[in-house]
This record gives C-alpha cells, sequence and structure tokens, in this order.
C-alpha cells in the first residue's frame, strides 16, 4: 500500500512569508516618497515620484476592516477555491502603511464583522487538489472586539 506525502504550498509565490509562525504579507516601499505597494512593485507607481526605486518590506500583520462582502456565488476561474463551493468573505483592510488590501476573510458570517473593527493576517487554505495537496493565501480574521 502506498501513501502519497501531502504537502502545503502558497497558491501564488511570492506574496507572503511562508512557511511562518507570524506571516506576513511581502509589498514595497519607494525609498525616495515613501509609497507602499502590494503585491510588491519594481517601480513606484506615484507620478510625481522622481526616483522610483522601491525596496521590498514585510507589510503590518493587523489592520482595521475598511469594508467587506459575501460571495456567495463561485468566482469563474481561474480562480479556485474549496469543493464543495461555500460562500466566503472578502475584505478590503486598511493598513497602518496607509495601504488597502483586497484579502478573503476567515468569517462570511456577516453578524461577525464591523467596519473600522481590528483585523489579523493568517495563512490558510484556498483549495486543495485531488491529491490532497493544500494551496494556501492570505486571509484576515476579526480580533476579538
Amino acid at each position: 500500500m502506498t501513501t502519497s506525502v501531502r504537502k502545503q504550498m502558497p497558491a501564488l509565490e511570492g506574496l507572503f512569508t511562508w512557511p511562518s509562525d507570524r506571516p506576513s504579507l511581502i509589498g514595497s516601499r519607494c525609498k525616495s516618497c515613501g509609497t507602499y505597494c502590494f503585491p510588491k512593485n519594481s517601480m513606484c507607481p506615484n507620478p510625481d515620484c522622481k526616483n522610483k526605486e522601491m525596496e521590498q518590506m514585510l507589510l503590518s500583520r493587523k489592520g482595521k476592516l475598511w469594508s467587506y462582502t459575501v460571495h456567495y456565488y463561485q468566482p469563474p476561474p481561474p480562480f479556485r477555491a474549496s469543493d464543495p463551493f461555500m460562500p466566503f468573505g472578502v475584505g478590503v483592510i486598511e493598513l497602518p502603511e496607509g495601504l488597502k488590501v483586497l484579502s478573503m476573510l476567515t468569517t462570511s458570517d456577516p453578524n461577525l464583522l464591523k467596519i473600522g473593527m481590528e483585523m489579523e493576517l493568517l495563512i490558510d487554505k484556498m483549495f486543495e487538489d485531488k491529491e490532497g495537496n493544500e494551496f494556501l493565501t492570505w486571509k484576515f480574521r476579526p480580533l476579538s472586539p
């Protein structure tokens, strides 16, 4: 009897630190004007910036819920989610760097979400393939009120 080794891996490389006990999103910051980006950029998107040189930065793990919705329908490919499809929350998290990041949420219950509430980053399963390998993404979860 053979058993396959199941793995955990990022659904897309280079967006967050993994493996890590304290994962962070990998962004960038302009060395000249201080503009932050996620995902990381090689050139500053600020049209008024003269230098444009970016440095890689780990972004804050906590932020505030700026907006949210719940997806009750399955998005079209190439998006992949659990099978069978389960509704999931999507939110915009405002980080202390002044950056707003779109993210899946750990809850789809609107009664547990409130604009302005503190949220924390975690790495969680996005989907599993037929061999049982888990593909991971970043999500934000509400911190206790």
